[in-house]
């Protein structure tokens, strides 16, 4: 299948274990509206930096690991990729043809309720949506990355309306996620959404300090302190709790 668009891509990970079922080549697009505080991949924010790949360029280099990749396929990631929409759905649509799954990992911070043409288009061939839900408050979550969540939950419920399968993430940091009212708040929504698989509790770590700094940028969470497992783990007690169907939810554990 011949295609001339072409994606703007930061890496290429060929071994990604926590971006959906099974062993998985993870594609991480470059570009990102939002400044998420806690962003571990700062360096995908600029969309000027460009290492241009074809729909085959990726499929070939999944066809050299593929035998690898066990029950596994392939996950878009960023940055955010929904900004380059185009050539995602094309991957996609050209993946589906080679019977391999697809997940897309985004915040959905780009959805437009009144503009779905192309969303349409895309969940066609999505396997599986990884839905980073950053705050379910919305005055905190525009602190959080400088934008409003409501384009983000009205995508949870896009999804959820065309039964497209989801496992829905949520990054904990202790002086911001780490509060019951937040935590209760964000089951309730959930529960309400009919094509949840999945739910991870991610605790907040500052592994990416480094790059910050490399970077010359400022990283707001400096004397932040790293989530324990221990308190991860009653973090997603609280929003299983609030979901109030526990057992329809996949027994994932937190990381």
């Amino acid at each position: 299948m011949e295609n001339n668009i072409l994606g703007n891509v930061h890496s290429i990970e060929t071994f990604g274990t926590v971006d959906g079922p099974g062993i998985r080549m993870v594609v991480f697009m470059q570009g990102c509206p939002m400044r998420c505080k806690y962003c571990h991949n700062p360096d995908t924010w600029n969309t000027s930096n460009n290492k241009l790949m074809s729909v085959d360029d990726i499929l070939n280099k999944y066809n050299g690991v593929k035998e690898f990749l066990r029950n596994g396929g392939i996950t878009v990631s960023g940055g955010e990729p929904l900004l380059q929409i185009d050539f995602i759905t094309e991957l996609f649509k050209a993946a589906k043809l080679k019977n391999i799954h697809t997940a897309l990992d985004t915040s959905g911070i780009l959805f437009d309720i009144n503009n779905t043409q192309k969303y349409d288009e895309l969940i066609k061939y999505s396997d599986l949506i990884l839905l980073d839900i950053k705050h379910i408050n919305d005055e905190e979550h525009k602190k959080l990355t400088l934008h409003s969540n409501k384009s983000v939950l009205n995508f949870a419920k896009y999804l959820s309306d065309n039964n497209v399968p989801v496992w829905i993430r949520h990054v904990v940091v202790k002086s911001i996620t780490f509060n019951e009212e937040y935590l209760k708040e964000l089951g309730k929504f959930i529960s309400n959404l009919k094509n949840v698989k999945a739910i991870e509790v991610l605790p907040y770590h500052d592994m990416a300090k480094e790059k910050y700094k490399n970077l010359n940028i400022d990283y707001s969470l400096e004397n932040e302190p790293n989530l324990t497992k221990e308190e991860a783990l009653y973090a997603k007690k609280i929003i299983l709790k609030a979901f109030n169907n526990e057992n329809s939810v996949s027994n994932v554990e937190s990381e």
